[in-house]
């Protein structure tokens, strides 16, 4: 098969205006208008609100391609449109070939009967989705729930109309996300030509993975113009090995061959901390005569991974089991990296993995307002050991279960999960994002929203909701999969749909959010926990030098109009300065009002974190709410819209290490843990210093402890009073270490006090900077504690190896710095609690 991408020559056009240009395919028309200069960067200052007037255009977009005669007599010519976004009729050499209705479809036209020598036209007019949608809206005979559709922003009133298209939820806007309904070719369109036959796909059943021995079954998806007959062949790459091979005989039109095959000892795929992510590369082949007649290449890793839900004392479990090891899930929710997904580079899709694997996560969960991801995306998770819960795109809504809608949705569940059900990464498939909670059909509770419909209205929306998350999801998954575990909806108390989950109930998932909504302390992290904990979060802003990109000197003000913009839940930023009043002093100035709240964030989530590892085994997951930012924005990320680490994200990689040292407090007794996602118990000994802050060692203890495999256990136990004495609570820390054979393997502190409680002395910091054979180190060290400290390199892209962390009397740290910029000591600005001024 001959295989092209027709990415150039592209142009587009305002209908109904005057506006045109030269278009980049992939992409968007808000990014094909700012290339051109036709508008200003959507993300700056308030742009976004000048800019909703292109969501209501449409768009025509046209390229031209040539084909030569030698490409003209192949039996087969067909555009492949990986995606389109969304309302799309195409047209080839002014033939309409295609109605294109769904964002996250493929769709393939043959375009043989009016292909030509030499130049072809293809021309896709994109409808307005906001017009599409007010039609839908108009011939509903109501109207849905959709309370993150910012109609407002898009000059829409209260007309939500997001629940109508089959489209990124997240593009009409969200509690951290802004208003930009796209159009565009959004995936590659490539011009695929061939003869005879191909193999469109190839998929391989793993029918029992143990380490002895993989029973496999390969499934090949043939397409042939006329019967034929001739040889299938399975190879794997690395070794050249023919893993299976046949003679088959193929009919005219589609076929489906399955044939088993094993692999001895094999090499199996793990998740990040528990072994190598191993993965097979295979190529398939088609052989007649000697000759290859068409080939296919892919790449799965071989794993028994099932979701274990078994009843037990407290209710029921819910925990995912690799290779025959329960699984303690550690990661975050994700969205896409930008609201205009065509210019997410690899390099982006890179950074994201990497900063999920080097914070020691083995989960992310992809959410379901946003995008079935790129190819690239579970590819990297697949390499980096990195699991993937799949929501289906559904989120915060519910949406009309007429035959054309339902039929679309059955289509793009079938295309995605054959597209991704080869990714060993793949660990369940989840129909949408907390609708049954939400909708709360059963109940007296939810969100108000059954209250708005009469009976008959509430049965037929529910309905529907049985119709796509208890039929044709499920049913997907269950077809085009071998075996995958599917969960209707997230969270929920138990797979049927009178399962509603809640903050008591202890089986299922749960999306906490007592702590920022329910103005709950951080204390209560320990208080609420789940047996799979996939939502929980709190807000910070962006770091400074992020703000600056988006804003001019006359904004830096937490409620001015800009910073207002770029903060999109109503009460985020109250509610942060709330919270901060709690546990810190507030400080009046704008920078130092920033570095406060990363600094906030990160104590809630690490008590959240914390909380949940300690509870395992009932507990044996968390996810928090997010990593990523689709755009520059005051949010629940733990790394910023460029990717920066916020203070959240350099505390999450030490929780979420290996091995976790945790001390809680509880009616006057402090508890220390030892959480151990090792699978081999250790004897350790267990470290105890009482300092104060001048650096005074007060009491020391070392205690023989047994470090128990894949568990949770305390290590100490003792009153608060013990352990103080006579000492100021306000003005000392118990640093905890635990070794190994003498080696370090986990570290904590605990204070006694809340942070604006403590004594805090002025603190010295001295700061070398040091080349070392090109590379810089920072070393840095304090004559009294420091809390808090967070080393900047201002207008730089350089990062440090830590940050934002509590430094000792006579502690030496060094840091190793990343980027391309050569550190200047001028440059860089120190920031600490002590420093914080009300």
């Amino acid at each position: 098969m001959e295989t092209r991408e027709l990415n150039s020559n592209w142009t587009y056009r305002q209908v109904n205006g005057s506006v045109s240009g030269t278009a980049t395919v992939p992409g968007t028309i808000h990014t094909d208008l700012l290339v051109n200069k036709q508008i200003e960067d959507p993300f700056y200052r308030i742009n976004e609100k000048s800019q909703q007037w292109i969501d209501k255009e449409d768009w025509e977009y046209t390229t031209v391609f040539q084909l030569s005669e030698k490409e003209i007599e192949k039996q087969n010519l067909i555009l492949d449109f990986k995606g389109l976004d969304t309302y799309a009729d195409v047209y080839v050499n002014d033939s309409l070939f295609l109605q294109a209705d769904n964002m996250f479809r493929e769709w393939e036209i043959d375009i043989k009967n009016v292909a030509k020598v030499g130049e072809n036209q293809v021309r896709i007019y994109f409808h307005s989705p906001i017009a599409k949608g007010l039609e839908l809206l108009k011939a509903s005979p109501y109207v849905y729930p959709a309370n993150n559709d910012q109609s407002e922003n898009g000059g829409l009133g209260d007309q939500k109309v997001s629940v109508f298209t089959r489209k990124a939820g997240y593009h009409y806007g969200w509690d951290w996300g802004p208003r930009f309904v796209t159009s565009g070719v959004w995936r590659p369109i490539n011009l695929k030509i061939w003869d005879a036959l191909r193999i469109k796909d190839v998929f391989i059943q793993q029918t029992s993975v143990k380490k002895e021995e993989a029973q496999l079954l390969a499934d090949f998806s043939l397409e042939a113009n006329e019967a034929f007959s001739g040889e299938v062949l399975l190879t794997d790459k690395s070794t050249g090995k023919v893993m299976l091979s046949k003679q088959v005989d193929v009919e005219k039109g589609s076929t489906l061959i399955s044939i088993p095959f094993t692999i001895t000892n094999p090499k199996l795929w793990w998740s990040n901390g528990l072994g190598a992510p191993n993965l097979y590369q295979f190529e398939a082949k088609v052989i007649k005569d000697n000759e290859i007649v068409t080939n296919y290449e892919f790449s799965t890793g071989l794993r028994s991974l099932k979701l274990i839900r078994e009843k037990d004392e407290a209710g029921e479990s819910f925990y995912f089991e690799l290779n025959g090891v329960a699984v303690f899930a550690k990661g975050a929710n994700y969205i896409p990296n930008d609201n205009f997904l065509p210019r997410v580079s690899q390099a982006d899709y890179e950074k994201v993995i990497a900063d999920a694997k080097d914070a020691n996560m083995n989960m992310l969960r992809v959410w379901g307002g946003g995008i079935y991801e790129n190819d690239i995306f579970y590819d990297l998770c697949d390499k980096n050991g990195i699991l993937v819960w799949q929501d289906f795109m559904f989120a915060c809504s519910m949406y009309p279960g007429n035959e054309k809608m339902l039929n679309s949705i059955k289509e793009e569940a079938k295309d995605n999960v054959i597209r991704l059900r080869n990714h060993p990464s793949i660990a369940l498939w989840c129909g949408n994002n907390e609708m049954n909670t939400a909708w709360s059909y059963f109940s007296k509770d939810g969100w108000g929203w059954k209250e708005l419909y009469t009976e008959e209205q509430r049965e037929e929306i529910q309905k529907a909701y049985m119709d796509i998350f208890h039929g044709i999801l499920p049913d997907a998954v269950s077809k085009y999969t071998d075996g995958d575990a599917y969960w209707p909806s997230s969270p929920q108390a138990g797979f049927a749909v009178e399962k509603h989950a809640g903050y008591e109930t202890s089986s299922g998932d749960m999306h906490y959010w007592g702590v920022w909504h329910g103005l709950h302390p951080f204390e209560d992290f320990d208080k609420y926990k789940a047996r799979f904990m996939s939502e929980y979060g709190f807000q910070s802003f962006p770091d400074f030098e992020t703000v600056k990109k988006y804003t001019l000197p006359e904004d830096y003000n937490i409620e001015s109009e800009v910073m207002a913009s770029h903060q999109r839940s109503g009460i985020g930023n109250l509610r942060i300065k709330e919270y901060m009043s709690w546990d810190y002093k507030v400080p009046a100035d704008f920078e130092q009002f920033l570095y406060m709240s990363h600094v906030l964030q990160a104590r809630g989530i690490k008590a959240a974190i914390e909380a949940h590892r300690r509870a395992m085994p009932y507990c044996m997951g968390t996810l928090y709410w997010q990593i990523n930012d689709c755009w520059p924005v005051a949010s629940w990320s733990s790394t910023d819209y460029y990717h920066k680490w916020k203070a959240m994200h350099y505390m999450v990689r030490k929780a979420y290490q290996s091995v976790l040292l945790s001390a809680f407090a509880n009616e006057g007794q402090l508890k220390i843990y030892g959480v151990s996602d090792l699978l081999e118990s250790k004897n350790a000994k267990l470290s105890l210093r009482l300092v104060n802050f001048e650096g005074k060692l007060l009491f020391e203890k070392e205690i023989a402890v047994d470090l128990v495999a894949n568990a949770s256990r305390v290590l100490y136990d003792s009153s608060i009073e013990t352990l103080l004495g006579d000492y100021d609570k306000n003005a000392v820390v118990l640093q905890m270490e635990l070794k190994t054979d003498g080696k370090l393997i986990a570290d904590n502190k605990y204070y006694f006090a809340k942070p604006k409680e403590l004594l805090l002395p002025k603190a010295n910091v001295e700061v070398q900077i040091v080349e070392n054979e090109g590379k810089y180190i920072v070393e840095v060290s304090t004559d009294k504690l420091v809390r808090d400290l967070y080393l900047n390199f201002k207008d730089s892209d350089l990062k440090c190896s830590d940050n934002y962390f509590d430094l000792l009397p006579g502690e030496k740290r060094t840091l190793e710095l990343s980027g391309s910029d050569i550190p200047k000591p001028s440059a860089l600005q120190l920031m600490h609690l002590q420093q914080i001024t009300e």
